[in-house]
């Protein structure tokens, strides 16, 4: 299959779970999720999906650093959506610290592929 067929394919894809998302939303697992969070929390699968698909299939080593990054901001929107509806604020404190980390971790990855030394 050549390049263009492929990103055709996948473009497909992404539109048509976009449709679903919009159109056709899916019965949550939770079922004390609003119409609205429920959509976001769609939203944020999917684009998680497409995060860990960059991982895996990422060219160069920063095309993954960025979609691990991305992939830790999906992770506190969803300790975000999370903590709507149950009301419990200890999911806002994972997601602080999951930002936390993850900015480190980033930075620590950034110095490593600049080949620098961590005390530089």
């Amino acid at each position: 299959m050549g390049r263009r067929t492929r990103w055709f394919i996948g473009m497909v894809a992404v539109v048509t779970l976009i449709g679903l998302i919009i159109f056709y939303p899916i019965t949550s697992m939770l079922g004390w999720q609003s119409v609205f969070l429920r959509r976001a929390f769609l939203w944020l699968f999917m684009a998680a999906f497409l995060c860990l698909f960059r991982v895996l299939r990422g060219p160069t080593a920063p095309d993954r650093a960025v979609a691990i990054d991305m992939l830790g901001i999906l992770i506190v929107g969803f300790c975000a959506i999370l903590s709507i509806p149950t009301g419990r604020d200890w999911y806002i404190d994972i997601g602080i610290a999951w930002a936390l980390q993850s900015f480190i971790g980033i930075m620590a990855l950034a110095k490593y592929l600049e080949g620098k030394d961590f005390d530089e």
